[in-house]
């Protein structure tokens, strides 16, 4: 059909409209059908203004396509919403940690669950994690269960404890841990520990993860994010979390479009539920998509839990993290997935977890090529060159979150040697051999906020300034296309969304800020103005001009 058989249903005009990477800017940019019509000059595109024809006029400010998050927990977001926060800012010292427990605890009646999320014992003014001692003098009448910010390590009080049946004669299972000191529970469980708690946590119902999901979801589209990928459907609670998303989907309440990763653990799958459903990697609709299978290989950096093949920093020849899994186990999970026809997102941090998937991927697509599969490392964040040269083979894509750098590269530098850190996370090198990195924030690990990534992304700087691996720096340009086409390509929809050109989806943020000129450090201050979801506002801030 010409543009001049119809009218626009939004316009934005008198901007910067940054199309993608290669492509170009524009002044203007035409929504049509949920899809973008078109764009060019104010003047060319003046003509696609009908009677019913939304105007927006953008005073200079930047048009880029709307941010996709390749890795993020949607439902986990909305659900700590309704928690107790204990990120930094809100519980920077112990004492204000405690105290926000005991807030909640006395709102709540006896033997209800005090659950909170985000605490960094980096960042605490002791250094050091909770005693669950120190929960117990918090609330002494309800089980505590709180959360460190990166999701593999968790604290308990005693009344929990017991409620999980954990004592100081319960072992630590394999690929996890329950901490003891001098033969005493301390509270602190990591990985595969965490699980006798996770079963006694309250269950939620799907009304009340549909909350969760509107929740997060609106929270997204006011950062100018309107695709991500939900990065564990099932961690929690299971096969509800997957009927949560059908609901939101089927009666409008899903607020911006989800690639819904499938749990596939050991432990924790709702696989089988899926496949009984007849649901596949890479069907669905533009507004929810079934997504990869999800694994769970090691922990993570900052909790000392990443598998490596050299040691942390401080400890002993044989503290390299944990394997969550064995060899074999891996092998056969992801062989029978793949013959199914399912991709994989594996979680792996460390390069001995990345060693681990890596043999399992490629003698999957041995037994069954597919060389467009594209399965993914989720995190990927500690490889060696050989891996990088492995991935590049067999086109298995990284997933990293370049904002674990801004928030976690200070404590990284203390966990590992300064070469090791700079190799990190390697954006560049990515790019260079041809894998399209994706960008996202593994929220609520770190805050949703993009402004973080694409700073980091073009500086590698941390929060406090400090710079590692600056040979991995990426333009603007570059940093803005990992958050836009790169992630669209990790989901197998890039012909659909990415970039703003005709036929494509009508998805696009507005900034206050132009990134493409302005100070990398006046990123960071940067405000979402405008957000646009299939051709439709669905989000503008208050007072923001035009």
């Amino acid at each position: 059909m010409s543009t001049a058989a119809v009218h626009a249903d939004l316009i934005l005009q008198g901007g910067k409209v940054w199309r993608g990477l290669g492509l170009g800017c524009a002044e203007a940019i035409a929504f049509w059908g949920g899809k973008v019509l078109a764009t060019g000059t104010d003047i060319e595109i003046a003509g696609l203004i009908g009677p019913d024809t939304r105007v927006e006029v953008l005073d200079g400010r930047l048009v880029v396509p709307g941010l996709n998050d390749a890795h993020m927990h949607l439902i986990p977001y909305g659900t700590a919403m309704a928690e107790v926060d204990l990120r930094p800012a809100a519980a920077p010292t112990l004492d204000a940690l405690l105290a926000a427990v005991r807030e909640r605890a006395a709102h709540l009646g006896p033997g209800d669950w005090v659950i909170g999320r985000g605490y960094d014992h980096f960042k605490l003014d002791l250094g050091r994690h909770p005693y669950r001692e120190e929960l117990d003098t918090a609330a002494p009448e309800n089980p505590v269960y709180i959360v460190r910010t990166d999701g593999h390590l968790a604290v308990a009080n005693s009344r929990a404890l017991t409620l999980a049946g954990i004592d100081e004669e319960t072992p630590s299972p394999p690929g996890g841990l329950i901490e003891r000191q001098n033969g005493k529970l301390t509270g602190l469980v990591a990985e595969t520990g965490r699980e006798p708690l996770m079963q006694v946590l309250p269950a939620a119902s799907v009304e009340d993860l549909v909350g969760s999901i509107e929740r997060g979801g609106a929270d997204l589209l006011s950062r100018g994010i309107t695709s991500c990928m939900e990065a564990a459907v099932g961690i929690r609670d299971g096969w509800t979390e997957m009927l949560a998303y059908q609901m939101a989907h089927r009666t409008g309440r899903l607020p911006l479009r989800v690639y819904a990763t499938l749990m596939g653990d050991k432990t924790r799958s709702i696989l089988p539920n899926c496949i009984e459903a007849g649901m596949i990697s890479g069907g669905g609709d533009d507004m929810f998509r079934i997504g990869p299978v999800k694994i769970f290989t090691d922990g993570s950096a900052g909790g000392r839990t990443a598998a490596m093949t050299r040691p942390y920093l401080g400890g002993d020849t044989e503290d390299l993290g944990l394997l969550c899994l064995e060899d074999a186990e891996v092998r056969e999970m992801v062989l029978d997935g793949h013959r199914r026809g399912f991709r994989f997102a594996i979680h792996a941090i460390g390069d001995a977890a990345i060693d681990q998937v890596l043999d399992a991927l490629e003698a999957a697509l041995i037994d069954t090529p597919d060389p467009g599969r594209r399965h993914r490392i989720e995190h990927c964040g500690w490889l060696r060159p050989d891996q990088m040269a492995r991935m590049a083979s067999a086109h298995i894509l990284p997933a990293p979150q370049p904002a674990f750098l801004y928030y976690f590269g200070d404590l990284y530098l203390t966990l590992l040697e300064a070469e090791r850190v700079a190799a990190s996370h390697p954006m560049r090198d990515w790019i260079e051999a041809g894998l399209h990195p994706s960008a996202s924030t593994d929220c609520p690990v770190v805050e949703i906020d993009p402004l973080a990534n694409l700073y980091t992304m073009v500086t590698r700087k941390t929060e406090r300034g400090t710079e590692i691996g600056a040979d991995q720096a990426l333009s603007i340009e570059e940093a803005l296309d990992a958050y836009t086409r790169a992630s669209a390509y990790a989901a197998h929809e890039e012909d659909i969304k990415g970039c703003l050109v005709a036929g494509q989806l009508g998805d696009a943020a507005v900034f206050d800020t132009d990134f493409l000129t302005c100070a990398p450090e006046d990123i960071l201050s940067a405000r979402c103005d405008l957000t646009v979801l299939g051709g439709r506002v669905v989000f503008e801030a208050t007072g923001a001009a035009g």
